[in-house]
């Protein structure tokens, strides 16, 4: 039987820097280049070549962003940066592997763990025996016959399920499950809170997953209980992140991973380079004289120094820091009245400062102010403490004179601020009394009009990419875990260090990026004129909240329980026996062994699956897989938003408050959370019903306006397609016009299915839906959606020119634009694996359309905002969802609100068809949309 080994490389290289650094083991080259970590990998390495399997490859991360961090922009956020002499140490490992014979894989937009994850199931279905060699529990998850882990490091080995449940108390099968609920702290993905691995096992032991303790929520008791119901909403999310992806498109299969030739003479010259003594002998060379030609090649500029890779960690050659703004800086402690004033003159001298507010929480609409800091040039800061509450804390200056003595500053329009996620520390300031006027500047947002898939926009991240500055970080003052401590317990100095810092790293932030954004003048423009003044403007929205109906709420959990508990009953009269609906072990006896109904699905393990997809394949063959799922959607109604949203009641305001994020998603397209308002369901009718709780107030109706078919109509601007425009320019039924373009016909003449097929098609073809997709969603054959697909381009032809022209103009440039200069850059778009790189063009396709969609809400939400103060006691905006806006307002200022608001939404961007708004009123936000 033949072995395939997979190397988990990036993990190697880490852990092994790790080890020894616990160890206080130091080991360098020759000219004192960092060589710890190396030593390690290549032991493992040597290791692995003597067990002599027939197949293997070194896996590694590849650079730039995953689908991950797509579907969650915070995956991994915390994760501190690469230290300096284990980034120095990544190129020569490779360059060690290569020589080795070993082949390296990396594909982008996945994590090193999907690419082994397909290759390992690839191998074990073609009756390969796999070993993973890695210490990361995630992969015990794929453990099965076939396929064992093994930890180099350690020996130890796992092989079956008897080995996973030993050491994590669960099945493979139940790990994902597992990882879940726990969460990890080291990729940011919150659990459950003080929910370990025991507690984590104990419940997947009862209750089979993850599915059925979250059915099942309601039912657990005390504190892990009340926190379990506090983290329902984001354990699906953990999921998909802890899933390693099994079915990558990869250029190559487990037969193609032979051992190639080593290249001896590339041995011997990084032997001697980094000091491999013992290795090099095994060579046959000579370490002295090799280490002296190593020597002068490096005199000679021929190659690499450790210098090198230093400068290298830090970014590439067009970013290599400023001296000046990676130093240290010199900070102030301001807790007397002269300090105060003396900072208050030097602000005012200022062409611009940055600010940053410290508190002790991160609900900035409940959030007490603790400090606050302040930078007028790089290197300089201070930090005004007003509400460090620790026992034998130093006398502080009182929060009310020194927010009085701020005021004239932080109101002043003509006075310029700057910060990082700004938005945040305007929320304080508001709630403290003081209205920040004048913001000018915001580094978060710099980032991400720079490019907004480069780097992860935060402080920390930025600092390191554009500065090579590692700042002190949160944990570093106030502790982690259990035992990290509010910040208004922080010891002042070391508050001072940490806040002062933020200010100043803020300041020099923003003279980095500012002169890149210079030279890019789209780029400014979209910065300057649409991301900049919106800041403001989320600020009063997320400050402005929305009421909830919490007897609503209760009436339609109450109605959601009731018919769940007539679609267990139904279940059970259709089985003909009771059985428990969350137990996929229970459905799966009763679907597949009792029924005989077929397995379409499997799960990794080869079992019949009952996820979703799998109940939807057997849902015409049987009645009872679609009272599942009609059980499943309720439960999830239930405890996603009807259980869910009166808890997220603010106490001081009775409303909610969303929080919008600006630098999530790439498009430019606003993401929303506490609530996520983009995911309230519209589309059934239980999931409207859910607007039904976001009202009014006595007195006050809800407005809806939102912009009609905004994508088709930025199409048919971006294609100037003449039968498009046409339709548009006529006010004509879009879909229903291009039935009658697409199928020959008068318009009324039209069937309401050749109508479906055309939307299908317009819609679709946005999203870069293949006839496979069409056939699916018509349910028609695959030839005759092909035809349909044909037709479409043969009577609107500008549109296949406009797809094609984007794609090209994607290859050559390795970015889109949206019709104002917002640049949204394509990292696959000439990859060689050809699932990454179609993904890449259809996307290319989408988003100038959908960015510009976004850009166009943005400027119409500026100029609205801008109308709106004029009348703040008679209407305010309250939410943005989609391409849509909703406000609150006066019964009687309704009539004056709506054709305001729709003039500034039209005027929103001059397009070649005219933008259309429809509006609804209501005391509900159902009633209003």
């Amino acid at each position: 039987m033949k072995r395939l080994l997979l190397i988990d490389g990036s993990a190697y290289l880490f852990r092994a820097y790790h080890a020894m650094k616990a160890q206080g083991r130091e080991f360098t080259a020759p000219d004192g280049f960092p060589t710890a970590a190396l030593h390690v990998v290549l032991s493992m390495l040597k290791a692995h070549l003597k067990e002599q399997p027939d197949y293997l490859a070194f896996v590694v991360d590849a650079s730039g962003p995953t689908f991950r961090d797509a579907l969650d922009p915070q995956y991994k956020a915390h994760r501190p940066p690469m230290p300096d002499d284990l980034r120095a140490q990544v190129e020569p490992m490779m360059e060690i592997v290569q020589a080795l014979g070993f082949p390296i894989l990396r594909v982008p937009g996945v994590e090193a763990d999907d690419v082994i994850g397909t290759l390992a199931l690839r191998a074990a279905e073609a009756g390969m025996t796999v070993t993973i060699s890695t210490g990361d529990k995630d992969f015990a998850q794929l453990v099965r016959p076939g396929v064992a882990l093994v930890n180099t490091m350690t020996g130890s080995r796992m092989a079956d399920d008897e080995a996973v449940m030993a050491k994590f108390g669960v099945r493979a099968d139940q790990i994902v499950d597992l990882l879940a609920l726990m969460g990890d702290s080291v990729d940011n993905i919150p659990g459950v809170e003080k929910c370990g691995p025991k507690t984590a096992a104990k419940w997947l032991g009862e209750y089979g997953n993850l599915d059925s303790v979250i059915v099942n929520a309601d039912g657990f008791k005390g504190k892990l209980g009340e926190n379990l119901r506090a983290a329902l909403h984001r354990l699906p999310l953990n999921k998909q992140l802890t899933t390693i992806k099994t079915d990558v498109e990869l250029d190559v299969g487990p037969a193609d991973l032979a051992l190639r030739e080593r290249h001896v003479e590339d041995l011997r010259r990084l032997y001697a380079r980094y000091g491999f003594n013992q290795a090099l002998k095994e060579l046959g060379g000579d370490p002295a004289g090799e280490a002296a030609a190593e020597a002068a090649a490096d005199r000679a500029g021929l190659r690499s120094t450790a210098a090198g890779y230093a400068r290298a960690a830090t970014g590439s050659a067009d970013e290599a820091p400023d001296p000046a703004l990676s130093a240290k800086g010199d900070y102030d402690t301001v807790t007397t009245r002269a300090q105060l004033d003396a900072w208050v003159s030097k602000l005012d001298a200022a062409d611009e400062f940055a600010f940053d507010t410290e508190t002790d929480a991160l609900d900035a609409m409940q959030a007490n102010l603790v400090g606050l800091s302040f930078s007028t040039e790089p290197g300089n800061g201070c930090y005004i403490p007003v509400g460090h509450t620790y026992p034998g804390a130093p006398a502080q200056l009182p929060m009310a004179e020194t927010l009085d003595a701020l005021r004239p500053l932080l109101e002043s329009a003509k006075h310029r601020k700057l910060g990082q996620h700004g938005k945040y520390d305007l929320h304080v300031l508001r709630r403290h009394g003081v209205d920040v006027a004048g913001y000018a500047d915001d580094t978060m947002l710099e980032s991400f009009i720079w490019n907004s898939s480069a780097t992860r926009h935060d402080m920390d991240s930025l600092a390191k990419r554009y500065l090579g500055y590692d700042t002190i970080k949160f944990e570093d003052v106030a502790g982690k875990g259990a035992k990290q401590i509010s910040f208004a317990e922080v010891a002042i100095d070391d508050a001072a260090r940490y806040a002062a810092e933020d200010a100043d790293i803020t300041l020099r932030l923003h003279r980095v990026l500012s002169a890149k954004l210079a030279t890019e003048p789209s780029l400014e423009k979209v910065y300057r004129e649409i991301e900049v003044p919106l800041v403001p403007v989320l600020a009063r929205m997320e400050a402005n909240g929305i009421l909830i109906d919490a007897d609503e709420l209760r009436r339609q959990s109450a109605d959601l329980s009731r018919r769940m508990l007539a679609a267990q009953q139904k279940a059970t009269e259709l089985a003909g026996r009771t059985f428990n609906l969350d137990s996929p072990k229970q459905l799966q006896a009763l679907l597949f062994d009792e029924l005989k109904l077929p397995a379409l699905v499997k799960t990794p393990t080869g079992q019949p699956s009952t996820n979703e997809e799998a109940l939807e394949a057997i849902a015409d063959q049987h009645e009872l897989p679609r009272i599942i799922l009609e059980y499943r959607g309720l439960a999830k109604l239930r405890s996603t938003y009807t259980d869910k949203l009166s808890e997220m009641v603010n106490p001081d305001t009775g409303r909610v408050h969303t929080s919008y994020h600006q630098a999530g998603a790439a498009t430019g397209r606003l993401s929303s959370n506490d609530p996520n308002l983009q995911n309230i369901p519209i589309r059934t009718e239980d999931g409207r019903r859910i607007r039904k709780a976001f009202i009014a107030p006595p007195g006050r109706k809800l407005v809806a306006c939102d912009y009609s078919q905004i994508e088709l109509r930025i199409m048919a601007h971006l294609s100037e397609d003449a039968g498009l425009l046409r339709a548009f320019a006529a006010g004509a039924d879009i879909h229903r016009a291009t039935a009658a373009e697409v199928f020959g016909k008068p318009l009324d003449e039209v069937s309401g299915n050749e109508r479906r097929a055309a939307k299908a098609i317009n819609f679709g073809l946005m999203y870069g839906m293949s006839a496979f997709g069409l056939a699916k969603q018509l349910d028609i054959g695959r030839g005759e959606a092909q035809d349909y697909i044909a037709l479409y381009f043969n009577r609107y032809p500008d549109v296949r020119d406009f797809m094609e022209r984007t794609r090209k103009e994607a290859h050559e440039r390795g970015y889109v634009e949206t019709v104002f200069g917002r640049r949204l850059y394509l990292d696959n778009i000439n990859a060689r694996n050809q699932g990454l790189r179609a993904g890449a063009e259809r996307a290319a396709i989408n988003a100038p359309m959908q960015g510009t969609a976004a850009d166009i809400i943005k400027r119409a939400m500026i100029a609205i905002d801008g109308w709106i103060a004029d009348h703040a006691d008679q209407a305010k905006m309250l939410l943005q969802v989609h391409d849509e806006l909703v406000f609150e307002c006066d019964a009687d200022f309704v009539d004056t609100l709506i054709p305001e608001v729709k003039a500034r939404m039209a005027a929103a961007a001059e397009l070649r068809v005219p933008l259309v708004i429809d509006a609804g009123v209501g005391d509900n936000w159902d009633e209003a949309h």
